[in-house]
């Protein structure tokens, strides 16, 4: 006769209470001193299978009374234990991830999805140019600044950017715990779920699994710093956290975290609904926050034309990882996850627009009103062709971000404070690029202004030749700038320093020439014997005083572009020396054959030739006579 059916149900009860109780580490040292997960595998399943009859004694409707109070005990004795033997495997397998290991790897060469592996990419820390180093405008807020970049080269950053996110999944999943040690995680989570301990276990899941991220993120730089932290951090120090945020942001979304949902898909998939996700959340929610926290005070932050390209950076960054981002985050309880990093991109985005637009406003009003010596490049025009050369190299980027026309410059406005363009001239252009043009329009704008400062004719036309022939020389040592300016453009401002360099020559050298002509030289009474000395003395005198003024003054004037230094040498010595050398051929005699002629005649051919060599050295013509006097003695 077989016993009844209560019997082998208390019968089996009570075998697996005496294994629960013999574990029960609030009653015994030995359970106290051991884990059951570390010892011998027949005990980890005899463990299991006594949780597995004390739940079955659970739900059986005959067990009543003291009964049914012992199976409660032993329930609650079993998932306290099973709760400290999760919690100790998860421990134990917190250090595994290398996170040094993938972060410097630069060996990748594609993005794929992988069982195991790391982010691979280049963590090529480029310092490309600096801006604002000649630069004395604080206007700009960029005296003593400089702009670097840090370029993160993965194999789709070749792939430009699209109104979508331009980049494919380079997700890359590594094994966090081994898969013979994931069977005892589940195994543990299914029996303590199934209790009704689903809180217990996904808290301690979460707590450990963070505690595991925080540790990573500290070997990546991320730290743990509010919005306002970061805001008031100064703009050097926020360079090199950027940097550091991209590098490190690359790493989380793509390994970390992803490597964290395949973790928690492996161990509560199956389990319950969503519990996975829950548990996901659970563990990356806030170290999620906490890394996206730093790219939203960054795009809230003050604006200002140095952190342009930053911003810029950053954009890129997390367009390029926005792919990744939707594909980690895809649940619907990670929808702010999404949203945040969505919200960020988008503010990033108008940070630019506005950085650009500030930027112009700064370029037309900076007010520096102290001439540079020498008419030479103005510490602004140096800095504002920099910069636009820089916002070149973020071309594609930018052509997306700016959707609009400049919001000024609309010709014949009336506004005497604010040039004109036409933009019917530039039709076709993209608005980036005739936000380009408009920024070099006030440019010059601004330096005309700024050339009205010098009392000397000449040296406007040579500060306006100069800087109009740097703005030149710099579109055309940029590919990507000169594309977008275009030729057509270019060439009219090439004939701009041509002109200033025109309008230089007849400021200087009309006067000088002026003395070297026949007019008012001649008496009546025949040609030959008909020149007035006197007046041919004062014609002499009044040449060889405009001369030494004008020797004296401007081999002090700069021009720094030795080629355009050359060619105007050129073109003065084009006008001048046949001139003088003729007017001295005709009049010489006439000097020669009365007294002191060293008076009258200071200057033969070869001494003007030599002397138009010192213009534009900017040096005083005491330094060239020293120098051409320690050549000659060599």
């Amino acid at each position: 006769m077989e016993p009844p059916e209560n019997y082998v149900l208390e019968g089996s009860f009570e075998s697996a209470e005496k294994i629960i109780l013999r574990w029960d580490s609030t009653a015994s040292e030995e359970a106290r001193e051991k884990m059951i997960f570390e010892g011998d595998r027949c005990e980890v399943d005899r463990y299991l299978q006594a949780v597995d009859e004390i739940q079955r004694s659970i739900s059986s409707t005959s067990i009543s009374g003291d009964g049914q109070s012992k199976v409660n005990s032993a329930i609650q004795i079993a998932m306290a234990r099973l709760e400290d033997e999760f919690s100790n495997i998860l421990l134990a397998h917190i250090h595994a991830f290398d996170v040094d290991s993938l972060a410097t790897d630069p060996s990748s060469s594609s993005c794929s999805r992988t069982e195991s592996g790391g982010d691979h990419f280049d963590d090529d820390d480029e310092d490309r140019q600096q801006l604002g180093q000649e630069q004395e405008n604080d206007h700009l807020d960029s005296t003593t600044s400089s702009t670097t970049y840090d370029v993160l080269k993965h194999s789709e950053s070749n792939t430009s950017v699209s109104s979508s996110y331009r980049s494919t999944s380079c997700i890359r999943e590594i094994e966090l715990i081994p898969e013979e040690t994931i069977e005892d995680l589940k195994n543990i989570a299914q029996r303590m779920i199934a209790a009704g301990y689903l809180r217990e276990c996904t808290q301690v899941y979460g707590s450990v699994r963070k505690s595991a991220i925080d540790s990573s993120f500290k070997r990546l730089g991320v730290e743990k710093l509010s919005i306002g932290d970061i805001q008031r951090l100064e703009w050097d120090a926020l360079e090199t956290k950027i940097r550091r945020w991209i590098r490190a942001a690359k790493v989380c979304v793509r390994i970390l975290f992803a490597s964290e949902k395949r973790l928690c898909e492996q161990i509560f998939d199956g389990v319950g609904t969503a519990i996975d996700d829950a548990c996901f959340m659970e563990t990356v929610k806030g170290p999620a926050i906490q890394l996206f926290n730093f790219a939203e005070a960054i795009s809230i932050s003050r604006r200002s034309p140095e952190k342009l390209f930053k911003i810029l950076d950053l954009h890129d960054a997390l367009v390029e990882l926005m792919p990744d981002i939707e594909i980690v985050f895809d649940s619907k309880s990670s929808d702010s996850i999404r949203v945040q990093a969505a919200e960020i991109l988008s503010r990033l985005a108008e940070a630019a627009r506005g950085i650009l637009s500030e930027f112009e406003n700064a370029v037309l009003k900076e007010p520096s009103k102290v001439p540079v010596p020498g008419g030479t490049i103005h510490p602004l025009t140096r800095y504002v062709m920099n910069y636009i050369s820089l916002i070149s190299d973020y071309k594609q980027t930018l052509i997306e971000l700016i959707m609009s026309k400049p919001s000024t410059g609309s010709r014949y406005s009336g506004d005497p404070s604010t040039p004109d363009m036409d933009f019917a001239e530039l039709e076709g252009k993209t608005p980036l690029a005739l936000h380009l043009i408009w920024v070099i329009v006030i440019l010059q704008f601004n330096l005309d202004g700024k050339s009205k400062h010098y009392k000397d004719a000449s040296l406007v036309h040579l500060f306006m030749m100069n800087n109009v022939h740097y703005i030149v020389q710099k579109v055309k040592s940029s590919p990507e700038l000169r594309e977008m300016i275009g030729d057509d453009y270019l060439r009219k401002m090439t004939g701009k320093f041509r002109q200033a360099a025109t309008n230089y020559q007849r400021a200087t050298w009309v006067k000088v020439l002026y003395c070297l002509r026949d007019e008012g030289l001649h008496v009546s009474g025949g040609f030959s014997s008909g020149v007035s000395k006197s007046a041919l003395r004062e014609r002499f005198k009044s040449f060889n005083a405009m001369f030494e003024e004008v020797h004296r003054t401007q081999a002090t004037w700069l021009i720094p572009d030795s080629q355009l230094r050359e060619e105007l040498r050129i073109s003065i010595s084009e006008k001048l020396i046949p001139a003088y050398r003729s007017f001295l051929g005709r009049f010489r005699s006439h000097i020669e054959s009365g007294k002191h002629p060293e008076n009258y005649i200071k200057y033969s051919v070869e001494d003007l030739e030599t002397s138009v060599l010192d213009f534009f050295e900017g040096y005083p013509v005491s330094q060239h006579l020293r120098r051409r006097s320690s050549e000659s003695m060599k």
